[in-house]
C-alpha cells in the first residue's frame, strides 16, 4: 500500500546531515589511515559550516516568517525542522569530539603528539614564545569589550577566543572599607589569524613529533597580550559564529553584474547569525555576556562544542613525512589512444575519448586548451566556468589564446557559492586581456560544464569540444570523480553552440537535437525516458534504470521513479549525498535499491543509464535530480554515442554497484548501514577497483603506474 504523501519523501536537510554522518563514519573507520581520518574530520566540519550558511539559514528565514513551509519541505514545518537540525548537529558534534579523542590517542602511539599550552617542555616553551613574538603577535586583533557602545562585528566562521579577566580588587577594597568586594570582570576577544597556519609543528625530540594548535600558542602567551592589566585570573574559550550566506543582488540598473555581486559578497559579512558554537567548558557568565551583547537568541542554533572549533583546518594537517599514515596515492593513468605529446585535436577528429578523473589525468583538458590557443586554424574558444583552481591553468590557457588573437568567450558564474570573490577576480583579469565575458542569466545560474572550439579546415568551420560532469578545476580533479567527453561530433557541438547563443540572446528558445538542456527540456525529457521504461516493463520487455548522481530531492522526479517501480522497472541508484526517495517500500518503491559510496575520493559524476529494451541509452550530465538543477539552472546532459565509451560508463556503474566496503544503504531510518559482505565474498572497494579497471585497458608495466 502506497504511503500518504507526507511520508513518501525523506526531508532533504536530514538526508544531507545523514550524508555528513557518512563522512564522520570515515573518520571513525579503523581501516582508514590515521592522518586521513583527521582529514575526514576536517571535511565533516567544513561541510557543516556550509550547510548552516546556506541550507539552515534558508530554513531559519522561512521559520521566522511564521509560515510553516510544509509544502516545499515535504510535510515538516520549518519551525520543527530548525529544532530537529539543531538536535542532530549537537549529537554529531559530540560524536566528532569522541572520534577526535580516539584519533589523538592513536597518533600518540605513532609518536605524533598534539600538545596544549600546559604540556610544553622547556625547549618547546622557548619555541612557542619566539613564534608568538615574531609571527603571531603582529597579526592579532584583540578588542576589550566592556566599554564599547557597539559590539564588534565577528566574521563568518572565523575562530575567536573569548577572554575573561578577573581583576585584582584588594587595594580598591581597602580604600572603600569593603570586606567582600565584588570582583571586577573584563571581557575581551581575540581573532585567531588566518594568515598563519593553524597547525603548528614544534621541534622534533628524538623520534617524537609534536603538534600544537595556533589557539594554544595564543593561550600560552595571554600574559604577554594583557600585561597592562592587573588581573588575578584569566581564561580563554573558543567561540565562532556562522552567518546567513544569502546574496542580496542590487536591482540598480546602472551597476554592472560584476559590481552587484562584488557589493553583495562584501555585505554577506554582516548577514544574520544562524549558529553560535562555543566551548562547553566556558563559564556561564562569559557565555551569557557574549550571547547578550551579540543579540543571539533561541531562534539561532546555539551549539556546545569542544575546546577547538573550525576543525576544517584538519583538512590541511601536515603529513610530517608519515606517508604510512596516509592513503597510498596512485598516479593518474593515461587514456588509451591519447598522448600529452602529440596533437590532441587530431586524435579527437577521429573518435571520441572519455577522461575519468582522478583515475585518469585531467591534464588532457589543459592540453586541449593550450593546443587550441596556439593553433593558427583555431578562430574561437568558448567555455563555461563555475569553480576554478586557485592558480587556474584553465584561465592561463584562455589568456594565452586571447594573446594569440583568438576570440575567447567565457561564461563565468559569478554566483558560484563561496567562490564569488575568486570568480570576480578572474573575471577582472580576463577582461583586462580582452576576453569576452558573459555574466549569467537573470534568475538562472549557469552550472553546465561545456567548451567549444571552432577551427577552419579546408575553408570550412569544424567544431571540437568537451562536455563534463564536473568543474574545470585541476585542483578538485585530483579528488572529485568526474567524467569528461572529448568530441568532434558536429551535431552535438552544434547544440553546444546554440547554448552559447542562448547565453547571448536568452529570450530566444532554442531546440536541441542531441543535448538535454535545463531549464527548458530536462524535466520533460527525463520523464519521457522513464515512461519508455515503464511502457517496456508493462509490455514484458527488459526494463531498468541505473542512475548515478550527487543528490535526488525533486518530488516530481521521485514520484516518477515510484511509478516506474510499481510498473516493474528495476532501478539501481548510486546517490552520494541527499536522497529524498525512500527505497524498498512495498507498493511504492520495492523495485528500487539505493546506495551511497563515501571513500577517499568524492563521488561527483552524474551518469544516467536507461535499458531501452537492452539497447542502453547512456548520458553524462552536470545536473542532479534536484529542482534547482531541472528548473533553475542552465545544465547540460549529453548522450554517449561511442560504443566503447558507453561500455566504459556502464562498466563503471557496475563496478560502483559491486562495492562492499564503502557502500551504505539509503533508507527511511537514516541509519547509514553498510552493505555487508556475504560469507566468503572478497573485499571489493569500488574506487580502487575503478582504478584497476582503467589500468586494465593499458599495456603498461605496473611499476610505471605507482
Amino acid at each position: 500500500m502506497i504511503k500518504e504523501n507526507n511520508y513518501r519523501y525523506i526531508d532533504r536537510e536530514k538526508s544531507w546531515l545523514t550524508f555528513n554522518a557518512r563522512v564522520l563514519q570515515e573518520a571513525a573507520d579503523e581501516s582508514v589511515p590515521l592522518l586521513d581520518r583527521l582529514r575526514f574530520l576536517g571535511i565533516f566540519s567544513n561541510n557543516l559550516d556550509e550547510f548552516f550558511r546556506v541550507r539552515f539559514a534558508a530554513i531559519r528565514r522561512l521559520s521566522l516568517t511564521g509560515k510553516t513551509g510544509e509544502k516545499v519541505l515535504g510535510g515538516i514545518t520549518a519551525q520543527q525542522l530548525v529544532k530537529d537540525i539543531t538536535a542532530i548537529v549537537i549529537k554529531q558534534q559530540s560524536e566528532s569530539l569522541r572520534i577526535l579523542e580516539i584519533i589523538e590517542k592513536q597518533l600518540e602511539k605513532q609518536n605524533i603528539i598534539i600538545v596544549n599550552e600546559n604540556e610544553l617542555n622547556q625547549e618547546h616553551q622557548n619555541f612557542v614564545h619566539d613564534l608568538f613574538i615574531q609571527s603571531v603577535s603582529p597579526e592579532l586583533v584583540t578588542i576589550i569589550l566592556n566599554d564599547l557602545a557597539e559590539f564588534p562585528l565577528l566574521k563568518d566562521t572565523a575562530g575567536y577566543l573569548a577572554i575573561k579577566l578577573v581583576m585584582k580588587t584588594e587595594e580598591k577594597a581597602k580604600v572603600l572599607g569593603l570586606v567582600k568586594p565584588k570582583k571586577e570582570i573584563r571581557y575581551a576577544i581575540i581573532e585567531i589569524p588566518k594568515t598563519i597556519n593553524r597547525i603548528v609543528v614544534l621541534p622534533q625530540i628524538g623520534d617524537k613529533q609534536y603538534i600544537m594548535l595556533l589557539d594554544d600558542v595564543i593561550r600560552y602567551n595571554l600574559s604577554s597580550i594583557f600585561n597592562i592589566f592587573d588581573y588575578e585570573k584569566i581564561s580563554a574559550h573558543m567561540i565562532k559564529i556562522t552567518r546567513d550566506a544569502q546574496l542580496d543582488i542590487d536591482s540598480d540598473m546602472s551597476k554592472s553584474m560584476l559590481q552587484k555581486i562584488a557589493t553583495s559578497v562584501k555585505e554577506r559579512r554582516v548577514g544574520e547569525p544562524v549558529r553560535f558554537v562555543y566551548d562547553s567548558k566556558i563559564e556561564k557568565d562569559t557565555l551569557n555576556f557574549f550571547l547578550n551583547r551579540m543579540k543571539i537568541d533561541a531562534s539561532d542554533s546555539i551549539i556546545p562544542g569542544g575546546r577547538y572549533h573550525n576543525r576544517r583546518d584538519y583538512m590541511n594537517f601536515p603529513n610530517l613525512g608519515r606517508y604510512d599514515l596516509l592513503y597510498q596515492q596512485k598516479a593518474p593513468l593515461p587514456v588509451e589512444g591519447l598522448s600529452l605529446e602529440g596533437s590532441i585535436l587530431t586524435k579527437i577528429a577521429k573518435k571520441d575519448f572519455l577522461i575519468s578523473a582522478p583515475y585518469q589525468s585531467f591534464s588532457y583538458l589543459i592540453k586541449f586548451l593550450r593546443e587550441a590557443a596556439l593553433d593558427p586554424k583555431v578562430t574561437t574558444i568558448k567555455i563555461t566556468l563555475y569553480r576554478l583552481a586557485k592558480n587556474s591553468q584553465i584561465i592561463s590557457s584562455l589568456v594565452n589564446a586571447a594573446k594569440n588573437g583568438k576570440r575567447v568567450v567565457v561564461q563565468i558564474e559569478l554566483q558560484a557559492r563561496f567562490d564569488e570573490a575568486s570568480n570576480i577576480s578572474y573575471a577582472e583579469q580576463m577582461q583586462q586581456e580582452g576576453i569576452e565575458l558573459i555574466f549569467g542569466l537573470k534568475g538562472l545560474k549557469v552550472h553546465s560544464k561545456i567548451c567549444l572550439v571552432e577551427r577552419m579546415e579546408d575553408g570550412k568551420m569544424k567544431r571540437y569540444g568537451f562536455i563534463s560532469t564536473g568543474n574545470f578545476n585541476e585542483s578538485t580533479a585530483k579528488v572529485y570523480t568526474d567524467v569528461t567527453l572529448l568530441t568532434s561530433h558536429q551535431q552535438i557541438l552544434k547544440d553546444v553552440s546554440k547554448i552559447f547563443d542562448f547565453f547571448d540572446i536568452n529570450y530566444r528558445l532554442h531546440r536541441y537535437k542531441h543535448l538535454i538542456v535545463s531549464p527548458h527540456y530536462s524535466r520533460s525529457k527525463f520523464c519521457k525516458l522513464i515512461d519508455r521504461e515503464i511502457h517496456n516493463a508493462q509490455a514484458g520487455r527488459p526494463a531498468y534504470i541505473n542512475l548515478k548522481m550527487n543528490s535526488l530531492s525533486d518530488f516530481e522526479m521521485i514520484d516518477k521513479l515510484y511509478d516506474a517501480s510499481n510498473a516493474g522497472v528495476k532501478m539501481k541508484l548510486q546517490i552520494r549525498g541527499i536522497c529524498s526517495l525512500i527505497p524498498g517500500v512495498k507498493g511504492m518503491s520495492e523495485n528500487i535499491e539505493a546506495i551511497s559510496i563515501v571513500d577517499n575520493f568524492l563521488e561527483h559524476s552524474r551518469v544516467f543509464i536507461f535499458c531501452n529494451d537492452n539497447n542502453p541509452d547512456v548520458f553524462i550530465s552536470s545536473a542532479d535530480f534536484m529542482t534547482r538543477n531541472l528548473d533553475g539552472r542552465v545544465e547540460v546532459t549529453c548522450p554517449i554515442y561511442d560504443e566503447d565509451i558507453k561500455k566504459q560508463l556502464i562498466d563503471n556503474f557496475n563496478v560502483g554497484w559491486k562495492g562492499n566496503v564503502k557502500a551504505r544503504y539509503h533508507s527511511e531510518k537514516l541509519d547509514n548501514k553498510y552493505r555487508i559482505r556475504k560469507e566468503g565474498e572478497p573485499v571489493f572497494r569500488a574506487q580502487l577497483e575503478t582504478y584497476n579497471y582503467y589500468k586494465s585497458y593499458l599495456e603498461i608495466p605496473s611499476e610505471n603506474l605507482s
